[in-house]
């Protein structure tokens, strides 16, 4: 895994993608868009922060 430098700067927005191996034909992260959102939402808890945007 590569050794990403992030900056520590108050109110940053922060950028990233998920990608699947296999993409054509996958609907894993659709069919399972229900354990996504809790994972985001266990994880907001405990380090708030706020989501402009989202695609799936």
């Amino acid at each position: 895994m590569p050794n990403y430098r992030r900056a520590k700067a108050a109110g940053a927005t922060w950028f990233f993608m998920v990608n699947l191996l296999e993409r054509h034909g996958n609907t894993l992260l659709v069919d399972e868009i229900r354990l996504l959102k809790d994972c985001i939402a266990r994880v907001h808890r405990a380090y708030p922060f706020a989501i402009d945007a989202w695609v799936v």
